[in-house]
């Protein structure tokens, strides 16, 4: 009965199930919950919570135009995704951006929050898609951030 309290009490502060470790997804490392569940879908990668209440995408891309300005290539992401409500940062050094969007649950079930990050080193872009259920935020927003705000560039591997 103590065991099971601690370990009720661990989850909900965010403790092991929520543990960060280090995954790297093409050129680019960021942490990511150890416990959850990593799947690839057409060259994104998933990673679901063992609950279901959250999952997050990430997607990695090569830049087109050779010597691109990493601030040009922000600009550009965030024009094709729709360019208003973002917060300008920077992740790893370079060139990001977040948004926070709230909207209906196609199931009806209530609302979800979607925290996007996205970044560009010049030749390298990035995203971080977080889904949540909106009553789950507590538990799952410091998570996000921890996420997002955790990419940095990996040098290419030679050979």
């Amino acid at each position: 009965m103590i065991l099971s309290t601690f370990l009720a009490v661990m989850v909900a502060a965010g403790g092991s199930a929520d543990a960060l470790s280090s995954v790297t997804v093409k050129n680019v490392a960021l942490k990511a919950p150890a416990a959850w569940t990593r799947s690839n879908m057409d060259g994104t990668e998933k990673f679901l919570a063992p609950s279901g209440d959250a999952y997050f995408l990430v997607d990695v891309g090569t830049v087109q135009t050779a010597g691109m300005k990493a601030e040009l290539c922000r600009t550009k992401i965030l024009a094709s995704i729709g360019g208003d409500g973002w917060t300008m940062m920077k992740v790893g050094g370079q060139p990001a951006a977040t948004k926070t969007d709230t909207d209906a649950a196609p199931d009806g079930s209530g609302n979800v929050d979607t925290v996007t990050y996205v970044g560009c080193n010049g030749k390298t872009t990035w995203s971080v898609v977080f889904y949540m259920e909106q009553g789950k935020k507590d538990r799952f927003a410091q998570v996000a951030e921890k996420v997002g705000t955790s990419v940095t560039f990996t040098p290419p591997k030679k050979g």
